[in-house]
């Protein structure tokens, strides 16, 4: 499935930074992209991208600073917040919430 990216990960890509992902496809057919890097400053950074069947974006948020976590701890933070936002999604029609921005309480600042 070729997934249609919002401007929102196009905005937070930067093909010169390694990262590590996690995919992962749930029976009805939607899909979660996590991704994890390390900027050039040093920053660990998250992406979360939930995508439906068809490969358009449900959901979407990007996280710039975790400055208590590791790549590996962001991303299992990720993993399970991605599942979680898919678990609650009530999708009606092609793609509701749609470029859905993230509310200040999502943001994580620390590691558990």
């Amino acid at each position: 499935m070729m997934m249609r990216r919002s401007s929102r990960f196009w905005h937070w890509a930067d093909c010169e930074l390694h990262c590590r992902s996690h995919d992962e496809v749930f029976g009805d057919g939607n899909v979660i992209d996590v991704q994890t890097r390390v900027s050039s400053k040093g920053q660990t950074q998250l992406f979360i991208g939930i995508y439906d069947k068809s490969g358009w974006p449900v959901f979407e948020e990007t996280h710039d600073n975790l400055p208590n976590d590791t790549m590996t701890t962001a991303l299992e933070w990720g993993v399970g917040r991605a599942r979680a936002i898919a678990a609650s999604l009530i999708v009606i029609g092609a793609h509701v919430l749609a470029n859905r921005s993230s509310s200040t309480d999502s943001r994580r600042s620390s590691a558990s």
